[in-house]
């Protein structure tokens, strides 16, 4: 076996950016959500817009860790020496041993403040920060300055740790790419990388190993793990001819697969894509928060001031050292750092959790939406139902059976739809060398060509009815789908298939009702199989025989109903559809490329299960990140209060304002661990 590559190689620079945890700009934006990445566009150009520690550049992190160390230590050694053994030390050197204290604990916050200062950013935490902890020094409450820079400094270390974890889910799915595969070349086996691998090659996958490119399984069958891509633990079975997709774990025989996706369009760098995609894109809430912490900043600092100064003019004994105090206890407790960090935090943690159960939210701007969500219109063929269909009947009226078969066979070999390839597959190798040409696909109703120098229609009955072709009244009442070839503008026959409802559908539904939100299922397909279907699973509105355009008109009359729409679709026929509704929902598994892109939030396992986990997502991750929000307001507007009036000092507003800090962060970290 030849090894022509290096495993240290890096994995795809083409998501170098989530692996730094800087979100790149979504090549491709929603047109239902431009005003939103437009708003947030410019925040991201920021190369500080980090916290902390790992927002400055060019210094370890190991290093700052032992500088905080010293600086907590030399703190503790000074409040002992003071308050234990009542030890005081004479001013400059106190001055001195606490400079080198505070140095350590926050020299990476004023070089931010200066940076930003430099630039123009004068309102900003770290400005912030930096002029009540000098001021502290310049009225002599050393010890007090370097608390405040070191506790501030302990929670920025824990913001950047809860971040970290908040993002390892998504982080985690870089693991999941393989960056290497064994591939079958003139007789032998060669170890390459995946981006290496040319169409139509085949592949070797040993047990435990991670398939690497989409193929389709040339052995007999193989099990996989496929939880890395649908959130599914149990073991799949795939036979020859089915599709295996890259990030699949192999579990039993060595397998070989049939290359039919270059690495760069496999499955797997479109989920990575949408992920990191995601990161990008903020909620409605988050925005709002970045505005408001823009403008509360500066806000803050004017109080402070004012804090400082106007009881100059109405207080008679006023002392300017210990309203300066004041104003720097109001402007160490204003540090929005709790909102503008727990914030993201909280939809960081929804997609993560999203991700670990098979579903990709675009942005949390998509997490607010699921919660407005209160009608869900649904696609039947891939969505509801299985979308594998296999032949019923064959009823041939003007010819013998077998050439029914081969004839619409000829036709359906050009379609893409699971009905055609149902009558392509019962026919195997029946249609012989028999070829359509000229073949043109009729939207919503079939396809017409030539085959054997005749003019071959098959479809639905309204492709019939829309050229003027009897067939007999009968084939109206049929359960079944019904697929109808017409020779020469004469009826020929009819051929029925059958699809399966998805095992979890019912359920679903059920938990749609549940949560007090309206279902409704629009297909193509006749209106008896829809009744039928829809009746089964307890669908409270079902509509069939609609074309593309009437689904559009369909979902628009529900909007004008004021309600607020996800629809749920798989089909490129849904595309329109899913762009029109407040929520795109796409079946990941068995879903068009196109519906896919469209879609706001992709169900990787196509599960109907998995939108109503979507929704509860949505609806956990807002109530996580409004409790910070209220909470935090709350605590700070308190801790103001006392602070102006002279009530709080240094020590608690800082332990406030962290503390605040930590018990947001762990209450949007506690996200990434709920059961649904």
């Amino acid at each position: 076996m030849e090894h022509n590559y290096n495993k240290k190689q890096d994995k795809d620079l083409q998501l170098d950016e989530l692996t730094k945890l800087t979100p790149k700009k979504p090549e491709h934006t929603h047109t239902k959500n431009e005003e939103h990445d437009h708003d947030h566009e410019h925040e991201d150009d920021d190369p500080d817009h980090e916290h902390g520690a790992e927002a400055t550049p060019g210094k370890p992190g190991w290093m700052e860790h032992w500088n905080l160390l010293a600086a907590l230590f030399i703190l503790a050694v000074l409040l002992i020496m003071e308050y234990g053994f009542k030890i005081t030390l004479s001013k400059p050197i106190g001055f001195a041993v606490n400079a080198v204290a505070y140095l350590l604990a926050g020299s990476s916050v004023l070089r931010m403040a200066f940076r930003k200062a430099k630039r123009g950013d004068i309102f900003n935490e770290f400005v912030l920060m930096s002029v009540a902890t000098i001021g502290a020094f310049a009225i002599g409450e050393y010890e007090e300055g370097v608390a405040v820079m070191v506790f501030y400094t302990i929670g920025e270390w824990f913001q950047d740790t809860a971040v970290r974890r908040a993002k390892a889910s998504i982080k985690a799915l870089l693991d999941i790419r393989p960056d290497e595969v064994t591939v079958m070349r003139n007789g032998s086996t060669r170890v390459l990388n995946p981006s290496e691998v040319e169409l139509g090659e085949t592949i070797q996958i040993k047990p435990g190993e991670k398939v690497a490119l989409d193929g389709e399984l040339l052995s007999q069958n193989s099990s996989f793990n496929t939880a890395a891509l649908t959130g599914e633990s149990r073991p799949d079975t795939k036979y020859q001819g089915e599709q295996v997709l890259a990030g699949m774990i192999n579990l039993n025989t060595v397998s070989e697969v049939k290359v039919t996706s270059l690495f760069k369009d496999s499955k797997l760098s479109k989920i990575l894509e949408m992920v990191q995609d995601a990161t990008a894109r903020k909620s409605q809430t988050q925005l709002f928060i970045s505005r408001f912490a823009k403008v509360y900043t500066p806000i803050v600092f004017f109080l402070a001031l004012a804090v400082v100064l106007v009881p100059y003019f109405f207080v008679g004994n006023y002392v300017f050292i210990e309203w300066l105090y004041r104003g720097l206890v109001f402007l160490v407790i204003s540090c929005p750092c709790a909102l503008v960090v727990s914030i993201p935090l909280g939809y960081f943690g929804g997609i993560g959790l999203a991700s670990k159960n098979g579903i990709l939210f675009k942005g949390g701007n998509f997490l607010d939406v699921m919660t407005k969500v209160n009608a869900i219109v649904m696609d039947k063929t891939g969505t509801l139902t299985k979308g594998v269909f296999k032949v019923q009947q064959v009823m041939p009226e003007t010819i013998d059976e077998k050439d029914l078969l081969r004839v619409t066979a000829a036709l359906e070999k050009n379609s893409t739809h699971p009905v055609g390839k149902a009558i392509v597959e019962y026919v195997g190798d029946g249609i012989g060398n028999t070829a359509a040409t000229n073949v043109e696909e009729i939207a919503g109703h079939g396809l017409k060509g030539t085959v054997e120098g005749k003019e071959v229609l098959a479809g639905n009955l309204k492709l019939l009815k829309k050229y003027n072709i009897e067939y007999p009244p009968e084939l109206e009442n049929l359960v079944d789908t019904v697929v109808v070839t017409a020779i020469n503008n004469k009826y020929a026959g009819y051929i029925t298939i059958a699809d399966e409802i998805k095992d979890d559908a019912a359920a679903a539904v059920k938990e749609m009702h549940d949560l007090k939100i309206k279902t409704v299922m629009l297909s193509g397909d006749k209106q008896a199989v829809v009744n039928n279907v829809a009746k089964k699973i307890g669908i409270d509105e079902a509509y069939g025989d609609l074309l593309p355009e009437a689904k559009v008109e369909k979902v628009q009359k529900i909007k004008n109903e004021g309600r607020h729409i996800a629809f749920v679709g798989d089909g490129v026929n849904d595309a329109p559809v899913v762009a029109l509704a407040d929520a795109g929902i796409a079946m990941g598994g068995l879903g068009s490329d196109a519906t896919i892109e469209t879609a706001d939030v992709v169900i990787q396992n196509d599960q109907p299960s998995k939108i109503v986990s979507a929704i509860k997502i949505g609806k956990i991750t807002r109530n996580i990140v409004w409790q910070n929000i209220i909470l935090a307001m709350v605590v700070k507007g308190i801790v103001l209060v006392l602070g102006a009036g002279g009530v709080a000092n240094l020590w608690e507003a800082v332990i406030a304002d962290v503390g605040v800090a930590l018990l947001a962060i762990m209450n949007a970290v506690r996200i990434q661990k709920i059961k649904l």
